[in-house]
């Protein structure tokens, strides 16, 4: 069943636990990610990066788009990190029913403008829309952008932010970064900033950056008002951790031999983050949901 991104964090808001937003990198992956899921009776979130398009092509959401149709459980299809308005009419235009604006690097005004300029966009053609605020770290090249040091969400400012711009979620800084930690830092959230912030701002909270940080955090950060987190780092790591395992059988070529011990490694990761996130069995508190 594919909704929008909006329809699937109200349920979570309503009912207390957090859709994983899992990043997809191509088709193989997603249709692991769609067993797991279905097996789980959750619903769940693709992701896809501008990158992770330029690497994929935009044809590929047009099958995603079929196949979240025919799935059991609630799908959405979510633009991840957008960084400017062009690419969220791409966004629009091929397919995808929830759409991310990270204007978390400007200065605050310019946030607010661009994001109420996708927002007022993305509503006229019944697409939700996700806002950042305050910005997490970085931790390599490889990860997305972010900041040497993270910049946590003002939860005055977070409130303000959300009634200018009309955001359907905000994705706030409360000590998580994108990629993995390496073994100089240590990853701690800011359980009581969260706190502070979910009283102020009524839409669903984002994390960003949920690789890596350790369960009881994550776990606890779900009890205190997070609805989605963002997980890409971990699973790609298992899924080609595990494919790096199978070739160095140097005889192996067909993907049908070499790709499902992958696939079957990053789903165990993802029954996992399911588990954590109190996703599991809640696909049925969405059956009178319109599809999109």
């Amino acid at each position: 069943m594919l909704i929008s991104g909006k329809t699937m964090l109200a349920v979570a808001n309503k009912y207390n636990f957090a859709v994983p937003a899992f990043n997809v990198s191509n088709y193989a992956m997603s249709n692991g990610l769609f067993e797991i899921c279905e097996e789980k009776r959750a619903p769940w979130i693709i992701a896809i990066h501008p990158d992770e398009i330029a690497h994929t092509g935009d044809d590929v959401i047009v099958a995603l788009r079929e196949r979240a149709h025919r799935s059991s459980v609630p799908v959405a299809i979510h633009w991840d990190h957008g960084g400017t308005y062009e690419q969220i009419l791409t966004a629009i235009k091929v397919g995808f029913t929830s759409v991310m604006i990270d204007g978390s690097m400007l200065p605050f005004e310019k946030n607010i403008a661009i994001t109420k300029r996708v927002v007022d966009t993305a509503h006229a053609v019944g697409l939700s829309v996700e806002g950042e605020l305050g910005t997490i770290g970085k931790t390599d090249e490889q990860a997305e952008a972010g900041t040497d040091d993270i910049i946590y969400t003002e939860p005055a400012q977070a409130a303000e932010f959300v009634e200018r711009t009309g955001v359907d979620s905000l994705a706030i800084a409360i000590g998580t970064r994108h990629g993995l930690y390496p073994a100089t830092l240590k990853p701690e959230l800011r359980i009581g900033l969260l706190q502070e912030i979910k009283n102020l701002v009524g839409v669903p909270l984002v994390l960003h950056g949920g690789s890596n940080n350790p369960d009881a955090e994550i776990e606890q950060s779900v009890t205190y008002g997070i609805n989605k987190i963002n997980i890409s780092s971990d699973i790609k790591v298992a899924y080609f951790d595990a494919m790096r395992d199978v070739l160095k059988n140097r005889d192996l070529r067909e993907p049908l031999t070499i790709e499902p011990p992958a696939i079957n490694v990053m789903k165990r990761v993802a029954a996992q983050k399911l588990d954590l996130f109190h996703t599991t069995d809640k696909a049925h508190l969405y059956s009178r949901f319109q599809t999109q």
